[in-house]
Parts: structure tokens; sequence; C-alpha cells
């Protein structure tokens, strides 16, 4: 069965790129709002959904249910879905933490309907469905974590990989905890770093004419500062374990620095840094 009408819970930037691109790529079906007035109102402006609608109604009518709320939401929020999606539908998620919502999940689904974890590595530092735009998945790596390591074998799951495809995403199957541990390196990481930066160098710097004597690389490494703790709290609270071990590893990578401060050993770092960002 074809996905003929989709519940998008959190038309923010990600939830509001996801309805943008569906409507961009051809999609044909409905688009139902699931959100706070003033975000509909302007998702509705946008063309991201066709129309606002309360939690149950929306998940009553829905082939696919997009939660795309933050964490703590999410794993509020699928009981609920569980008590009102329909037995075709798909139930899936853009949560940043994959382990606590399929965990969750694996307590409340079972087979049909189905749910499928999955994570977009696409965002921006600013939220809201005005930075929506319909190209944000386009080139990104999409994670997705079913239950057993395997998609179900079901035409509603099939039609969803077909619309990410048509994003343009590269989709990605892993573990949660797998998801979990790499992203704690290649996301939440920067994230901290940027952010500890930021905070380091104003506390240390308090004369606001001082930042005028700054080149490119201080915007470039604190950009992420920009993003707010009311996304991150969650994703750090439900990745801690993961988020220490990367933060100690880079605390001790500084430290190791700063003993070379002055040596050619430095260097080592400048050549495989180097190296690194080439394959990235």
């Amino acid at each position: 069965m074809a996905v003929q009408t989709v519940t998008i819970v959190g038309v923010g930037l990600i939830g509001g790129s996801f309805g943008l691109a569906l409507r961009a790529h051809g999609f044909g079906g409905r688009i139902l709002g699931v959100s706070s007035p003033r975000t509909l109102e302007a998702a509705l402006a946008r063309g991201a959904v066709d129309a606002a609608s309360p939690l149950e109604e929306a998940v009553r009518a829905a082939d696919l249910v997009y939660l795309a709320q933050p964490v703590d939401r999410i794993l509020d929020l699928l009981p609920q879905v569980r008590r009102f999606v329909q037995p075709h539908a798909l139930v899936t998620d853009c949560g940043s933490t994959k382990e606590a919502i399929v965990a969750r999940a694996g307590e409340v689904f079972d087979k049909a309907p189905w749910f499928v974890g999955g994570h977009p590595m696409a965002g921006k530092e600013g939220r809201g469905v005005q930075l929506a735009e319909p190209e944000l998945f386009e080139g990104c790596t999409y994670v997705l974590t079913p239950f057993d390591g395997v998609l179900p074998n079901d035409p509603v799951v099939e039609s969803f990989v077909t619309w990410l495809e048509k994003f343009g995403c590269q989709i990605q199957l892993r573990s949660a905890a797998e998801h979990d541990k790499i992203v704690s390196w290649t996301s939440h990481l920067p994230q901290l770093v940027s952010t500890a930066l930021a905070s380091c160098v104003d506390e240390n710097l308090k004369r606001r004419e001082d930042l005028a004597v700054a080149g490119p690389a201080l915007g470039d490494m604190t950009r992420l500062a920009e993003s707010s703790f009311d996304i991150w709290k969650d994703i750090v609270s439900t990745n801690r374990g993961n988020l220490a071990e990367a933060l100690s590893a880079y605390i001790e990578s500084l430290e190791d620095c700063r003993k070379k401060l002055g040596t050619e050993e430095l260097a080592r770092y400048f050549d495989r840094a180097g190296k690194f960002r080439q394959k990235l």
C-alpha cells in the first residue's frame, strides 16, 4: 500500500522540511500537521502541511506518522500514538538519539502497525519551520534503526524508504546502540566542543572590541554554539555515557597537545588532522 496520508507531529525545521520535500518530489496525498497553533500557522503558510489536526484525529488518518519532536517528547508520545494508529500504518521518528526511543517503542509496538526508528543527519543551528527547506535532506545520510536490524517487508515501509531515496538520502541501517555510539563522536562531541570554546573565549576576552581581532576560524569553530539547549538537553541526557567517553578522550587529546607545544611532536596532530579532514 502506497502512503496516501502523512501526519507530521512537530512541524519545525525537520518536520517542516519533510513536508516540503514530499511536495517538492511529487507527493500527491494529504499532509496533516500536529504542533502548536503558532507553528501550524507558519507551516500552513509555507505549504509544509495541508491542514492542522489534533493528535488523535491526525494519527488515526495516517498511513505514515512522522514524529519530529525532541527526544523526551517522542518518548512521551509513543504510547499515545500506538493507541491511535491504524494497523497498516508505519510510525517513524527523527530523534537524534535512538536507544531510548527504540526501547520505548519496543514496549508498545509489536508487528503491524510498524515502528522504525530514524535519524536524518541534517539540520541547522536555528530551529522552526521558518528555516525549513525541501532540499534539507539532499545528500544526507539517513540512519534507520529497525528493531532486529532488518526493515519490515511491508508496502508502507517500502513506500517510506522510496520517498527518502527520492529526497536524495543515503540510507544506512544501524542498531540503535551503534547509532548512538557513532553520533556521540560525529555530532554530539562537536556541539559541546563548539559550546565550550565559545563560553571559554567569552569568559577570557571581556572587552567587546577584542573580538574584532579575530579571523574566520573563531566564527567557524563556534557556529554550533548558536544551537538551542532546549533541543540538546534531551540528546545529552539520553546519550550521556557515550558522550562522557568521547569528551574524556577529547580532553586527553587536548592535554597531550598542550604538553607538546613548542615541540616537533605537535606536527603529528596537524598531519593526522589534515588527513582526517580530507577523508571527511
